[in-house]
């Protein structure tokens, strides 16, 4: 069967054109999406089949065998002719004029894509994924293999389709979609400095730790709540002196033994009798010692230290 010079057959649209880019036609929007446009002719024939809608197509170059898929946007090229974006060209590595194959296809809905931007400079921007979001809505697919052109801020970044889900062609238009990004081509990891090695001389040896110091509760000085002077001994004098206090009784209690000793210590009881001391055990009765008692001149009474009264120093204002 043969439409105006163009053979069409069987229940499918497939034919020939020649590819030009959208420099050759007041049509500079198409470079912003992955839209075609196609000759009158083509729709006559789309229109009398059956073929599903929104209307995509592969694009074939036979002489490299490059495969590539887009959508259309109008049907008012010249016969014989298709014009395409220049960056759907570079992917088919088509010139200006060269034969692309053109058939229509039914492509699934894409469920998973996997992005690598050519360069990070497009992860620079101050939020890609919008950026990304509004130039995808003019595509009508997405091809694995392909590299995509995403224009912002007056220049051009270019993507890589490097995974698509279910299929390698996948359609964008009214679906869900999870995109994941790869690192970008240019990218490389910051290398980890690394040990200098010495030569010639043996490694240092590590000075052996100080032990820690142990903590001792209480050894501060001590304070007054009322910031008196402290009339206590601190604990060492204390120490010291409850040191010399304990020898004297152990002296004594040492004096005191002979209550339990055996008689042959007759000479240090005569001692203690002497000295006006009751030795309990001992038949011999002390000497009366309240004379010297009377002439012992008694000590000086102590003043009783003061009691501690709480609250009791100066009043003092906060206003001054």
């Amino acid at each position: 069967m043969y439409f105006d010079g163009y053979g069409y057959h069987g229940t499918s649209f497939e034919q020939t054109y020649r590819c030009y880019p959208a420099s050759f036609i007041d049509k500079a929007q198409i470079e912003n999406g992955d839209k075609v446009i196609m000759p009158p002719s083509a729709l006559d024939r789309l229109a009398s089949l059956h073929i599903d809608y929104p209307m995509l197509f592969e694009l074939r170059n036979a002489a490299t065998e490059r495969l590539s898929h887009c959508g259309v946007l109008e049907f008012i090229a010249e016969e014989g002719m298709i014009y395409m974006p220049y960056w759907m060209m570079e992917n088919l590595l088509l010139q200006e004029g060269d034969f692309v194959r053109v058939k229509n296809v039914t492509i699934p809905k894409g469920t998973y894509v996997k992005l690598q931007p050519h360069t990070k400079d497009f992860l620079d921007i101050s939020n890609p994924k919008a950026i990304l979001e509004t130039t995808l809505r003019n595509f009508s697919c997405l091809t694995t293999g392909d590299s995509i052109m995403v224009a912002y801020n007056n220049k051009k970044y270019y993507i890589d389709i490097v995974e698509s889900k279910p299929s390698h062609a996948i359609s964008i238009i009214e679906t869900d979609c999870e995109v994941d990004f790869a690192p970008p081509l240019d990218y490389k990891e910051p290398e980890k400095p690394a040990r200098p090695i010495p030569t010639g001389k043996a490694p240092a040896e590590e000075p052996p730790a100080e032990p820690e110091p142990k903590f001792n509760p209480f050894t501060g000085p001590a304070r007054r709540l009322d910031g008196k002077p402290l009339k206590m001994q601190p604990p060492q004098q204390a120490t010291a002196s409850s040191g010399g206090s304990q020898d004297k009784r152990s002296n004594a209690v040492s004096s005191g033994a002979g209550a339990g000793a055996p008689s042959s210590s007759s000479s240090q009881s005569t001692n203690r009798q002497s000295q006006g001391k009751l030795v309990f055990g001992s038949k011999e009765t002390p000497k009366d010692t309240s004379k010297e008692k009377a002439n012992k001149p008694e000590p000086p009474k102590t003043e009783e230290e003061p009691k501690f009264q709480a609250f009791s120093g100066k009043k003092y204002s906060l206003k001054g």
